[in-house]
């Protein structure tokens, strides 16, 4: 019953409520990117969602126009502290994940959930085919999920893919309930915010 339907309407509900907090962020953060580094305000990418459909999943865009696309070996986004494609406030928008703020548009949308696995970039060939990855598609990707509350960037693809099919596997209301409590204490205390070196 919960996953059915009583997720998707606290999904509606949080993410209208959010999106007061969302246009107050907004009206701060977009003269500051504009100013940075100007146009483009969103970073708007195509993720993998529920059931491998694709779907654009919005953020505030922290890093330099054209930047390359740099990958760690396991396929997860390259992040460092002195990445030199981050802009400056881009630094700051990851560091309090007020970067990750427009996902409550995707989560209005239907395409995300407050909880679930953060949806991975469609890139050929990495772990598409593997079983957990597969199982960890039967739920809605989220804004936050089990590593990222838990681990953030401190374990590799592979682990996360582990952990998020687990989760898949069993969720539950007070598992959401968990991980959005223990992602706050995450965010505030700034854990594992980079994978890079």
């Amino acid at each position: 019953m919960y996953v059915k339907y009583f997720k998707r309407i606290i999904d509606v509900i949080f993410s209208l409520l959010g999106l007061p907090i969302f246009l107050l962020i907004s009206c701060v953060v977009i003269p500051l990117i504009l100013i940075d580094d100007g146009f483009p305000i969103f970073y708007n990418a195509d993720r993998i969602g529920k059931n491998g459909i694709l779907f654009k999943m919005y953020k505030f865009r922290s890093m330099k126009k054209n930047a390359p696309d740099i990958r760690m070996d396991d396929g997860s986004t390259y992040n460092a502290e002195d990445d030199p494609r981050v802009t400056r406030i881009g630094r700051l928008l990851r560091k309090t994940s007020i970067d990750e703020i427009p996902q409550l548009l995707n989560v209005l949308f239907g395409d995300m959930s407050i909880v679930g696995p953060r949806p991975f970039v469609p890139i050929k060939g990495v772990c598409n085919n593997d079983e957990d990855f597969l199982t960890r598609l039967l739920v809605k990707p989220g804004i936050t999920g089990y590593t990222q509350a838990y681990f953030r960037n401190s374990i590799n693809q592979s682990e996360k893919i582990k952990f998020d099919a687990e989760y898949a596997k069993s969720v539950s209301f007070m598992m959401d309930v968990k991980i959005f409590f223990k992602t706050i204490v995450t965010v505030i205390l700034r854990k594992n915010i980079y994978n890079g070196k």
